[in-house]
């Protein structure tokens, strides 16, 4: 490969080099403007923490206990990590669901985690007598991130890696979508094949000058340092007092006391003092006080101790407390690793070294969509759109995570053309990749309004109300969100056929749904591709992986006779589904509803509207989705709802497409899953060549060793996902997603399980299973059909 520039000189991007040089890349620049760590990694409390919230966040954090210590035999240099052990305190009953399914994760992933008893916690001058529990994490531990950074930077050069230091970054030179490089401040330009951004709160406008918007926003957040505390337990462990948002840890005999804001006081990394290295805002003890009340509530030695140092930096955070990593969707060539919310010494680790095989490789090495930068809405990245995201954004962190919360802050920032008519019909707005759709359907104020809950959902009777109509009735969707991208050329068909699992040159006018796979046979998109002309494709993916979408399939089209568009804004999207949809599209349009076969579509005209109708249904039921452009989507909608049909929430259609056991991109299917491991098989024509084949013809001549399953549990638990599934006490499997079935009634999860070599459905029905969620084991089944109509009767007929 050829010259791999670094922007950026703190903990990430220098463990970018690190791993770079590690896998034999032989040409790696890094530029910093200033001094190594004269950003914010200088003042990083450095707290290590590798049990996260889901598996895949726990794997890149936990590379951490990995490097750390081989870090100091490669280089003969002290980092300072030293595992203390710490404890999350959980000041509310409802706050320890959350402790125990984390703790259940992190065993399943060789972490030592147990939820105890407020009265185990064993820190001497600690009071929790006011706590409902905690959890106790040994693994947890402290680094001094200055030391860090200097091991990387050792340890990369002496595998070639130049680093300069005083060598500010004017620009990333990019033609035709692809960066060639950047001109420095002076105006020289180096040129190289890969451009790293690794800046941490000033990456914004160097990415966004290159064509890559990054929701990324830096506020002041602090911390203090205690004067020496006598009789301090050696080490002392880690305190997350998780419901006051406050973390306390040991340095040298004294505390460090920190908090995530809530109100975070946003920081303008571009003015005046932006340039400033080692920059230490000024003491602001008004936004910290609730904190230090917090601490001398926890600590009440603190009373008579004082304080050594108020130390206010910068840092930076994004729109949704998760970092922004991977390649940039429209500009090859182009990376970033920024946005680590607090948390880049303990994330260095895994994140610089995912990356650099990223850019090695030109794939991710793992599934990395929870971070991937792709993920991102070009609109989320606006200065008015982050600043409102700082009230709540920062403090999100260590707020209670309820299921199925909703954000309060930086709402609407994406809405159909039919909002307004989806809340005259009493919609409940929540946001779904980024965009508002009705959770459900109030009929009442008192729905409008309803609690959060870690058990039995308040809004489910609703979600059974709104699926109930289907029975005999029918019910609107919101579809409009989906990705649609038009795919138009003298190759198209060539390109098609290579791109999916399925056979594209069908009769115009079928659907066919069909996976987009890796080299590796994993799920890359999750589609369906209508065949609109003798050149003309229509894919449509789902809403929050438009962007990942697009760029994936700009690349793979890159070669063909094709043009791309995407016209996900150009239409609106309505789903008509229940045993009624046939009878009131005849009411309002004259074609032919009736002789109308599954999996087709067709142009109509609709209430006076050409639109383009296809049959398909992820709820199980009769239906259609209906395409119409914007403009006119009013007009359909209200002859729809003056013809009888009633609204239905997104928490009902996902308590519905459960009961039918269909996967869900992000969830149950991914780039680590195949289609033959997730049960989708009958999407593959093993007579054609595709992306990914060779790999799938391998798995299928080795055989199976897991598969995706529907389970039903008894006792009616909250599944979420990632619940370990067990068999005769030993972890066989995780969950991928799971609800409750809004016309069954049942409690219903797919999940990805162990099986025997040439182990068939029947026999794995026969296994004796246990869910483990949030601490309690459920027994559970796995299913041969799906519960709801399994013959798909309904759906077809």
């Amino acid at each position: 490969m050829g010259r791999t520039i670094i922007i950026g000189g703190g903990a990430i991007g220098l463990s970018v080099a690190y791993h770079l040089a590690h896998r034999g890349a032989n040409d790696v620049l890094l530029l910093e403007r200033n001094l190594l760590t004269s950003g914010t990694s200088w003042h990083a409390a450095g707290i290590v923490g590798p049990l996260r919230a889901t598996p895949n966040m726990t794997k890149l954090a936990s590379y951490a206990l990995e490097l750390f210590p081989r870090l100091e035999a490669e280089t003969g240099m002290a980092t300072g990590y030293r595992q203390t052990g710490g404890y999350w305190l959980a000041r509310r009953e409802e706050r320890l669901d959350e402790l125990h399914r984390i703790s259940t994760l992190g065993r399943h992933f060789g972490l030592n985690a147990q939820v105890i008893g407020a009265d185990e916690v064993d820190v001497p001058g600690l009071d929790v007598s006011g706590h409902a529990g905690a959890m106790w994490v040994a693994e947890d531990a402290n680094v001094n991130p200055v030391d860090l950074c200097m091991a990387y930077a050792r340890a990369a050069r002496s595998k070639g890696v130049e680093i300069r230091e005083n060598c500010a970054v004017g620009g990333i030179l990019a033609e035709g979508g692809t960066a060639r490089g950047v001109a420095l401040g002076d105006g020289t330009e180096i040129e190289a094949e890969s451009v790293v951004i690794c800046a941490g709160a000033w990456s914004k406008p160097l990415a966004e000058a290159a064509g890559l918007h990054l929701p990324l926003q830096a506020v002041e957040h602090m911390y203090v340092v205690t004067e020496p505390m006598p009789g301090l337990p050696d080490p002392f462990p880690v305190i997350r007092d998780m419901d006051t948002g406050i973390y306390i840890k040991g340095d040298a005999g004294k505390l460090v006391i920190g908090g995530f804001e809530p109100d975070a006081k946003v920081w303008d990394a571009f003015g005046l003092e932006g340039d400033r290295p080692f920059l230490e805002m000024p003491e602001d003890w008004e936004q910290f006080a609730p904190f230090m009340e917090a601490a001398l509530e926890l600590v009440p030695a603190l009373a008579e101790t004082g304080i050594q140092h108020f130390m206010n930096g910068p840092e930076s955070f994004t729109n949704d407390t998760r970092p922004l990593v991977g390649a940039a969707p429209e500009v090859d060539g182009l990376f970033v690793a920024a946005g680590m919310n607090s948390v880049g010494i303990m994330s260095s680790a895994g994140i610089g070294r995912v990356l650099a095989d990223w850019v090695v490789d030109g794939q991710p090495p793992m599934d990395l969509w929870e971070v991937d930068v792709a993920r991102a809405d070009p609109r989320a990245a606006t200065d008015v759109h982050m600043a409102d995201r700082m009230a709540e954004s920062v403090a999100d962190l260590m707020a209670m995570h309820w299921p199925f919360k909703q954000p309060k802050t930086g709402r609407g920032l994406r809405c159909s053309d039919l909002h307004e008519a989806w809340a005259a019909q009493g919609a409940v707005f929540g946001l779904t990749a980024g965009w508002e759709r009705g959770l459900w359907y109030a009929e009442t104020e008192v729905e409008r309004d309803l609690p959060y809950s870690v058990g039995a959902q308040p809004w489910y009777p609703i979600a059974r109300r709104e699926a109930a109509q289907m029975q005999d009735g029918a019910v609107l969707l919101d579809l409009s969100p989906f990705g649609k991208f038009d795919v138009i050329g003298p190759d198209a068909v060539a390109a098609m056929n290579e791109l999916v699992c399925a056979q594209m040159d069908v009769p115009v006018g079928r659907a066919v749904y069909t996976p987009m796979l890796n080299d590796k046979g994993g799920i890359e998109g999750d589609l369906t591709v209508t065949r609109l002309g003798s050149q003309h494709y229509r894919i449509t993916s789902g809403a929050a992986t438009r962007w990942r979408d697009g760029a994936l399939l700009r690349r793979r089209f890159a070669v063909w006779r094709v043009a791309l568009h995407d016209v996900t804004d150009d239409e609106c999207v309505i789903g008509l589904m229940g045993a009624a949809a046939r009878d009131i599209l005849s009411r309002i349009s004259d074609a032919d509803w009736v002789n109308f076969p599954f999996s087709t579509a067709r142009d109509v005209v609709v209430a006076g509207v050409d639109c383009r109708a296809t049959r398909m249904s992820f709820v199980g039921e009769l239906g259609w989705e209906l395409n119409i452009p914007t403009a006119q989507a009013r007009v359909v909608f209200d002859a729809l709802i003056t013809s009888g049909a009633k609204p239905m929430g997104m928490y009902a259609l996902e308590a519905c497409r459960i009961e039918k056991a269909f996967r869900h991109w992000g969830h149950d299917l991914g780039p680590e899953i195949t289609p033959l491991e997730a049960g989708l098989g009958f999407t593959i024509d093993w007579d054609k060549d595709f992306i990914g084949k060779p790999a799938l013809e391998a798995q299928r001549a080795q055989g199976l060793s897991r598969k995706l399953c529907l389970f039903q549990i008894e006792g009616d638990p909250l599944i979420l996902h990632d619940e370990p599934i067990l068999e005769h006490g030993r972890v066989v499997g995780l969950t991928t997603s799971g609800a409750k079935g809004a016309r069954t009634g049942l409690t219903l999860a797919l999940g990805m399980i162990e099986i025997a070599p040439g182990e068939k459905l029947t026999d794995t029905c026969t296994r004796d299973f246990t869910f483990d969620v949030a601490g309690k084991t459920y027994p559970a089944r796995a299913l041969p059909r799906a519960p709801f109509d399994p013959k798909g009767e309904r759906m077809r007929g």
